[in-house]
């Protein structure tokens, strides 16, 4: 058996869990069983630019439920990707 087939069958279907929009684009929440285990990415809804890995082994649908609750929260919150360090100017602001 090739490596692409054997990869294709231990990914399954990308759901999406949420989406928010920040100052320049709208990204979207993704989950994802991979070998088994839920994986959490946040992406650009356009396909270009900065993907994330959230989280990559949740273990129970109520810590999905309350990641992705909270994760949108802060991504509304402050119009921008959680996972996207803050630039100097973000910290100079905040003393």
């Amino acid at each position: 058996m090739n490596t692409t087939a054997t990869s294709s069958r231990s990914a399954g279907e990308r759901v999406e869990l949420g989406r928010y929009r920040t100052a320049h684009s709208e990204r979207i929440l993704v989950g994802q069983r991979v070998r088994g285990v839920v994986r959490v990415s946040d992406v650009p809804s356009s396909g270009r630019g900065r993907r994330y890995l959230v989280d990559r082994e949740l273990t129970s649908k109520a810590e999905l439920d309350a990641l992705v609750a909270d994760y949108l929260a802060q991504g509304r919150a402050h119009v921008d990707c959680p996972m996207r360090p803050p630039t100097l100017a973000a910290l100079e602001g905040s003393r």
